[in-house]
């Protein structure tokens, strides 16, 4: 065998044993499959065939490795539904819950561990983003076209970003001008039978081997109002969006910089349209919010050239929220400065220790027009404020190969509003085989609760708001346990994942719909609080092209509400008890098809306490019942375009009575904050991708 056969059949051994070790632990590759050709060689100067081997990443999947419990969506799993939007890219997430906040506004919010999305940490490129007044829209607010992937890690997260993650993290990772392979130009375009309208466009530049930038554009417009559900209100606002993003990357010796701005401008229309008499009435009930936004970021990391792998990063962010609301008749303007700089060090001096410290500073600055009717300040109420927080952290990790991880850290801060706090957090993973790994983690959490920054779509009803205290200090444990399975059955791999989360609030702004039906009050935890959530998850690919994926989550959320009678711990209302998710992906060979569905049923949960009708019943039941949801799409690829076809909702499932007494909206039983489930019924979309590479 002469030297040149000798590299081939090495090659070619490098090839199927990367290829196999792929398939059976689903090792990360790119989101696009991959090829590596080689002649397979079998003894001297016989050629046989041709040997492809393909390795692909599923679209959404666990990080074996991780130390975290965290779950990556990719860019091909973004694109299997309409994926308009962060808070529409969930739809085949059996862990996070994206539902509407109230029926008027079109606000949507995240759960994650049966809570609500304020205690989740948001970051854009592990940066801390749309926080506070941000909160209630800023689902819409990342297009979906401009995603790359998204990160969700479940539990107490790294200290590294913050003391704010209560129940976990979501992290957006933007595209990038240094992707190994950019598009050079790629468009977007997506229209639905509700009248919505969208445009994207994409372009890379890279004029050197140092430099690059890339420019993301995204135009979207609901052209009609429209009411499926026949209750006299739109079911979605008539919303027009702009946003443009440009970034720039350097890459030199030691050297690498990114940063870019963001800009945006958004308006909602939204409230009556006719009523019970269908037609327009003379003094309709009409939501205005008038939104623009200003982000700009920059990221350096210095590596220092050594053999410890260690590098000095600084992050500098800074955003200006400008918003203008008009609920029927309670305006509320509101302007949230925010800056945000880290420092950190990193370094690992042997192949088992590393360490990473660093110093951070959060600044917030609010100015806001209060409303004059319709809020009780039982203390507070300040029309300007400012939260400044200092803080440092060490973060320790030991790791023993692939078999064991220990990491260890904790923050200090201290807030200008509530002194100084320790912020401890931990996490282990052991591996008792190359299949098998166990997650423990341990931590605290804490945020301050903005009340109506945060809250502002409960201004939408007719509610009487009591607050107690403007501004709150949030502190939480959590602990979770999780054991995932990757075990090889037949020729190809069966994942399993058993998880559970416990929540437990030591303080916790409470938000009370019980106590009266005329009134929303937000007051300080006085006894327990806790979130209790199991879930497990099944995914196995039943021949090349297909794969099934089964879960089922139960959620217990229960707090200690101070009500007439007495306290008393409740389960927390509009709160689905069980989630039960089945979803079917298929791509045909060279994916030139690729069809997707997903089923899911929400289990039923608790109503706030009704009010009696004057004839002695109740206004609505006490509890709602299960509903299903289907989704579907259908993708055909070509060269540089790919076409779609796809529905939502195609169960046709309404919430009934979504608004409380919509035909008296001026009246005191108006009530849109009462939402379980969807507000209308099917929705049938089309779309198209096209793509020029370089």
């Amino acid at each position: 065998m002469n030297q040149r056969q000798r590299l081939i059949l090495l090659a070619t051994l490098i090839a199927v044993t990367i290829g196999a070790a792929a398939q059976q632990e689903h090792l990360p590759a790119t989101a696009a499959p991959t090829d590596s050709l080689a002649p397979n060689v079998m003894e001297q100067n016989v050629l046989l065939k041709e040997t492809t081997v393909r390795a692909k990443r599923r679209g959404l999947y666990r990080s074996f490795d991780n130390v975290e419990n965290t779950q990556v969506l990719s860019m091909h799993e973004l694109t299997k539904a309409a994926c308009c939007n962060l808070g529409e890219s969930f739809v085949t997430n059996p862990s996070v819950d994206v539902n509407y906040s109230d029926a008027a506004t079109g606000a949507r919010q995240i759960r994650l561990l049966g809570l609500a999305g304020t205690y989740v940490q948001m970051l854009t490129e592990n940066m801390p983003n749309f926080r506070i007044a941000a909160q209630p829209y800023g689902l819409s607010y990342i297009p979906g076209q401009w995603m790359e992937s998204i990160q969700v890690s479940k539990g107490a997260s790294s200290v590294k970003n913050g003391y704010e993650a209560v129940t976990g993290q979501i992290n957006v990772e933007y595209k990038k001008p240094h992707q190994k392979y950019p598009n050079w130009l790629a468009v977007n375009g997506y229209a639905d039978m509700r009248g919505r309208i969208e445009g994207n466009a994409e372009t890379t530049l890279r004029p050197n081997h140092r430099w690059g930038t890339t420019v993301l554009a995204h135009y979207d417009k609901h052209l009609t109002a429209h009411d499926d559900n026949g209750d006299g209100f739109a079911d979605m606002p008539k919303q027009e969006q702009f946003n443009l993003l440009n970034r720039w990357t350097y890459s030199g010796g030691h050297i690498f910089s990114q940063f870019g701005i963001k800009g945006l401008t958004e308006k909602r229309e939204s409230g009556q349209i006719v009523d019970h008499h269908g037609v327009r009435p003379l003094n309709p009930y009409l939501i205005h919010i008038d939104t623009k936004r200003v982000e700009a970021f920059g990221k350096t990391a210095y590596m220092l050239g050594d053999t410890h792998q260690s590098n000095l990063a600084l992050i500098l962010s800074g955003s200006i929220h400008d918003q203008d609301a008009a609920f029927g008749r309670r305006n509320y303007d509101v302007t949230q400065h925010n800056g945000y700089a880290s420092l950190m060090f990193e370094t690992q001096w042997t192949a088992a220790h590393s360490l990473s410290v660093g110093a951070s500073l959060n600044y917030d600055h609010y100015e806001r027009t209060l409303p004059t009717t319709g809020i009780v300040w039982l203390n507070g109420g300040a029309r300007r404020t400012h939260e400044t927080v200092p803080g440092a952290y060490v973060q320790y990790t030991y790791q023993l190969g692939r078999v064991f991880t220990l990491m260890g850290g904790l923050r200090i801060d201290h807030s200008n509003l509530y002194g100084t706090f320790l912020t401890p957090r931990a996490h282990l993973k052991w591996m008792p085989s190359r299949h098998l790994a166990l997650r423990l983690t341990a931590g605290k959490g804490y945020r301050t609760t903005h009340v109506l920054e945060e809250n502002n779509f409960y201004l939408s009803g007719s509610r009487r708001l009591e607050i107690a205290d403007d501004h709150l200090r949030e502190e939480a444990w959590n602990y979770g346990a999780s054991l995932t399975l990757k075990y090889p059955l037949f020729d190809h791999v069966l994942n399993l994942t058993g998880e559970y989360y416990y929540t437990d609030f030591l303080r916790q702004a409470v938000t009370d719909f019980d106590s009266s039906p005329q009134l929303l009050r937000f007051y300080s935890l006085n006894g327990r609080s806790y979130s209790s959530v199991f879930q497990i998850e099944a995914s196995y690919p039943f021949f090349d092209g297909l794969t099934l994926t089964a879960a089922f989550r139960h959620t217990d959320v229960r707090t200690t509400y101070d009500l007439p009678s007495g306290p008393q711990r409740l389960e927390k209302p509009l709160q689905s008890r069980y989630k039960g998710i089945f979803t079917a992906s298929y791509a045909t060979p060279l994916e030139r098809w690729q069809l997707d569905a997903t089923l899911q049923l929400n289990g039923g949960g608790r109503m706030p306490t009704p009010y009696l009708l004057p004839d002695g019943s109740p206004s609505w039941a006490p509890r709602f019942k299960a509903y299903p949801q289907l989704s579907a799409q259908i993708t055909r690829n070509f060269r540089r375009w790919a076409v779609y076809l796809g529905g939502e909702n195609l169960t046709a499932y309404k919430q009934p009575a979504a608004i409380i007494d919509a035909h008296n909206p001026w009246g005191n039983r108006f009530d849109p904050t009462m939402v379980y489930g969807p507000l209308d019924g099917a929705m049938l979309y089309v779309g198209f991708r096209y793509t020029i590479d370089r």
